[in-house]
């Protein structure tokens, strides 16, 4: 029987970020890897939980060797492949890859974990015909050869057997996984959130049984994901839907991973070590194999890059449908109600056509009334006395408060010009609905927004006033569909900002009908002909090309290092000059540098900074002052791969 476990602690320090070996004691025998245990950290002074990552005859410490205390779990709810993939992920930005698995597992639930054990059988793998994936024969090739795509899936909805509506994506999406299941793997599907979750769950309903689909997303209780991770990890194939975390997912025998609309923010991770699902899911590809598939209405530049070089295939429809894109530039309102709802000419008989027949969405930049106020006077932003947040008005007649920390603002005086007279900038959802349900009197209006969360619409005429992402599923599709605020959109300061405009507008012109008709409003150029053609790949070749230029993300990488400025300097000694800085800058007393590098110097560079992450831990007593918890930050903090490296 093996005598050493070679255990990964559960501590946030980065020198502890490797495996450590503790004796298993005779009560102990039969240990597994992949099961939590309980282990004595004598340089902490104190118990911690870990995970048994390998079991050994002989120890690789030459000193004496701590006993493992006890066992948490029986159950080995860290499988190989995913112990092999946050080790992988962590390595590629310098991170460690215990905050890797703390996104992978849930906490344990010991009653769950008790009725999983003591079932009478586990569920048997599903049966039955894999359903067909009509007019994408390119797409069945690519999950029987185990290939990497770029998948474009056709713009509109369709109405499920069950009666439920879903973009046509999440159908071809659904039967991909389906396939994949019904042959003897499991699938695992990412979406940025829930609303396109809900989607594919509802396709998968229609082809498999329930408990051959799992949800694995953070809107779930504590007791659902750790039931959703308990069934994963079961022999029996399954199809995985769930948020960034879900790339993590269990599956030994891996058939497909798609991942959908990778440009999306939610799907970059907003902990340490940060690192993007669609990075993950490359990396994971590498290790298992099985079917890669990156999908979106638009297409992000780095699915782009990968596209170029060879990486990924181009995969689309046979016979593509197109829907028909109107960008209407600066064309003006005629009618006066019109014009305050921001609505040209074409745009208002356009809508007043669709509202005959079924509902129109109208999609706007922000939420509430008044997103925005300035003086008067002098034309300078109206913000908070207190903490230097925009204010805002959320309803007519109402008080300026800040967006920030809510504080009404009943006296607010300029400090330019000190006058006392605010009025609007720009217009929210809910002052748009209030301006188009006067332009379109005895309509019915509905407002979707993070505030106000619709999901679906029927096929009655409605005008539906939506932000970005919120957009609700019309039975039938949309009969119209404005896109406003487009040059409002484009004013946010990014490097991102044309890219992400795009890709709302894509998402959004893909609800409309069959025959319904999107206006693009206020919008030319690039990008209103890359949506009025349906060809926004070639639209993100030329950004790329334009980012080598200038050696910009994604056609570089990028690394932000943060700290004191001895901790930045020790770090950019230490960093190989593959590495070049490009920006440097001190703000509260912290450093802050961004460095570029070649994709083949990656790995050189992270096992660099990470190596300066741990000597500077276990080294200086300095850096940043503790916390309000006693707790005191690294010296050295890294992210690699920032999306906005050079806005801050």
């Amino acid at each position: 029987m093996p005598a050493i476990a070679r255990v990964l602690v559960d501590a946030a320090l980065p020198q502890l970020d490797r495996l450590l070996d503790y004796r298993i004691p005779p009560n102990l025998e039969g240990l597994a890897p992949g099961v939590r245990v309980r282990v004595p950290l004598r340089a902490a002074r104190r118990v911690t939980d870990a995970f048994v990552i390998e079991l050994a005859d002989e120890p690789s410490f030459p000193g004496p060797l701590s006993d493992v205390l006890d066992v948490v779990s029986p159950v080995p709810v860290l499988r190989p492949e995913v112990w092999a993939l946050a080790r992988a992920a962590a390595d590629r930005a310098a991170g460690s890859a215990i905050d890797v698995l703390r996104l992978a597992i849930p906490t344990r639930q010991a009653r769950v974990e008790k009725a999983w054990l003591a079932r009478e059988e586990e569920p048997e793998a599903p049966q039955g015909t894999p359903p067909e994936i009509l007019d994408y024969p390119a797409l069945v090739r690519a999950l029987e050869g185990d290939a990497r795509v770029a998948l474009r899936p056709d713009p509109g909805v369709e109405t499920l057997p069950s009666g439920t509506t879903v973009g046509r994506w999440a159908r071809v999406l659904a039967r991909a996984a389906a396939r994949t299941v019904l042959g003897g793997r499991s699938a695992i599907l990412v979406a940025p959130d829930y609303r396109d979750e809900d989607q594919l769950a509802a396709a998968l309903a229609d082809l498999l049984p329930t408990d051959a689909v799992v949800r694995l997303d953070a809107r779930g209780s504590n007791p659902e994901r750790y039931r959703a991770l308990l069934r994963a990890i079961d022999a029996a194939p399954v199809a995985i839907v769930g948020t960034r975390s879900a790339v993590y997912a269990p599956a030994a025998r891996l058939g497909l991973l798609a991942v959908w609309d990778d440009g999306d923010p939610l799907l970059g991770e907003p902990l340490a070590p940060y690192v993007h699902a669609r990075d993950a899911a490359l990396l994971r590809h590498e290790q298992q194999g099985g079917a890669l598939v990156f999908a979106g209405h638009s297409r992000s530049t780095e699915v782009q890059r990968l596209v170029e070089i060879g990486h990924l295939a181009e995969v689309g429809p046979e016979r593509p449908r197109r829907v028909k894109v109107i960008p209407t530039d600066d064309v003006a309102a005629q009618d006066r109600l019109a014009a305050q709802a921001r609505i040209p000419s074409v745009a208002w008989r356009a809508a007043r056509t669709g509202l005959e027949s079924g509902p129109v969405l109208v999609q706007v930049a922000r939420p509430g009334y008044a997103p925005g106020l300035r003086c008067a006077e002098c034309g300078e932003p109206a913000r908070c006395r207190v903490c230097t947040g925009p204010l805002r008005v959320t309803r007519e007649g109402g008080v300026p408060e800040c967006a920030w920390c809510g504080r009404a603002e009943r006296a607010w005086r300029c400090p330019s010009c000190q006058s006392t007279r605010m009025v609007r900038a720009g217009a929210g959802s809910t002052r748009t609905a209030e301006e188009l349900g006067r332009a379109f009197p005895g309509v019915r209006v509905i407002v979707s927004d993070g505030e106000h969360a619709v999901e679906s619409v029927e096929a009655r005429p409605a005008l539906v006033i939506a932000t970005r992402g919120a957009e609700p599923i019309a039975a039938g599709g949309y009969r119209a569909v404005l896109l406003l605020d487009g040059p409002r959109m484009l004013l946010r300061e990014s490097l991102r900002v044309a890219e992400d405009c795009l890709r709302w507008w894509s998402h959004a012109a893909a609800l409309a009908a069959d025959d319904g008709t999107v206006l693009l409003v206020g919008v030319g150029g690039s990008l209103g002909r890359a949506l009025a053609t349906g060809r926004q790949s070639d639209w993100a070749r030329d950004e790329l090309a334009a980012r080598r230029e200038l050696r910009f993300p994604p056609a570089v990488r990028v690394a932000t290092l943060r700290g004191t400025r001895a901790a930045v300097d020790a770090a950019l000694a230490a960093v190989p000059s593959a590495a070049e800085l490009v920006a440097r800058r001190t703000e509260d007393g912290l450093d802050r540098a961004v460095l570029r590098f070649e994709y083949g110097h990656g790995p050189e560079v992270a096992r660099a900074v990470r190596a300066e992450i741990v000597r500077q831990a276990t080294s200086s007593r300095g850096g940043p002052p503790a916390t309000s918890r006693g707790r005191r930050p690294l010296p050295l903090r890294a992210r690699f791969d920032d999306p906005e490296p050079f806005d801050e």
